[in-house]
């Protein structure tokens, strides 16, 4: 997977236990943002339209670009409702994932509005963006589509946890995705991720997942964390955001170099240069 081994689907790779790594989007879309990831070495996109504010234009257009790179999209919808589902789907999504899932009623709603008939009821819409605008047999596409959607479902509140054993177990859910900070909040214990409670869900969590041989990711903020929680059990790891990663790089250099240019101000002070311009006073 990655740079070194050519592009694997998100489908297969939910069913392997091996890591995938992946970037989050949520602030930049460039037309060459999808050659920068795939050459950085990932193996998938986590694109936000939850928190994000981008439009449907936008994410049009994004899609286009992983696409040409060759890199599978996971696109974030803002919510379980329909049109959000669907209309991402038509738009070339390859992965769906969908935020605040409570139960198994509301998966096998969300699998639904993923899935074209035999398996769902989602609107039919042919030789658009999600098939490359091509002509063909119509079962056919129909199956193909519904053999490529990957569905990942967020696990993020307390009910989630506890009905994550019958979520995991609903056909069409690819991969239980934990969100840290809602599922911590959700719990009355907002961004402590050390405490108890917040570990035990995410063992239960796990557990489901191995149950019924379903995928588990998170977004970690570090490297290291990313580490750890793999050998924990998660195997879908999304290596912090675009505007976190830039804004780190950007202080860093900043910081960096207005300390060295404090350390360097005497003898700056004390340059041929400055000594020739106090001597006009």
């Amino acid at each position: 997977m990655g740079a070194g081994g050519g592009t694997v689907g998100l489908k297969a790779m939910t069913r392997a236990r091996t890591v995938k790594v992946g970037h989050f989007i949520v602030e930049f879309v460039t037309p060459g943002i999808g050659h920068m990831l795939k050459n950085a070495g990932c193996d998938f996109v986590l694109f936000d339209t939850e928190h994000s504010g981008f439009h449907n234009e936008t994410i049009k257009s994004a899609l286009r670009y992983f696409e040409a790179a060759d890199l599978p999209v996971i696109v974030r919808v803002p919510s379980k409702e329909y049109h959000h589902i669907a209309r991402a789907l038509d738009m070339g999504a390859e992965g769906i994932m969908v935020p605040m899932v409570n139960d198994a009623a509301e998966a096998e709603a969300i699998v639904q509005s993923v899935k074209y008939t035999p398996r769902g009821n989602r609107g039919v819409a042919l030789a658009v963006a999600h098939d490359n605008y091509q002509p063909g047999d119509v079962l056919k596409k129909l199956q193909a589509s519904n053999d490529r959607s990957t569905l990942f479902v967020q696990i993020e509140t307390a009910a989630g946890v506890d009905n994550a054993d019958e979520i995991a177990a609903v056909d069409g859910v690819d991969c239980l995705w934990v969100g840290h900070f809602d599922l911590s909040a959700s719990l009355g214990i907002p961004g402590r991720f050390g405490h108890p409670k917040f570990k035990k869900a995410i063992e239960q969590t796990y557990a489901a997942c191995k149950k019924h041989k379903k995928a588990y990711g998170r977004l970690v903020p570090d490297t290291s964390s990313g580490i750890d929680l793999f050998a924990g059990g998660f195997d879908f790891i999304c290596y912090a955001g675009d505007v976190w990663v830039y804004q780190a790089a950007v202080q860093d250099g900043v910081s960096k170099i207005r300390a060295g240019c404090k350390g360097r101000a005497g003898a700056r002070a004390g340059s041929p240069a400055k000594r020739k311009a106090g001597s006009k006073r």
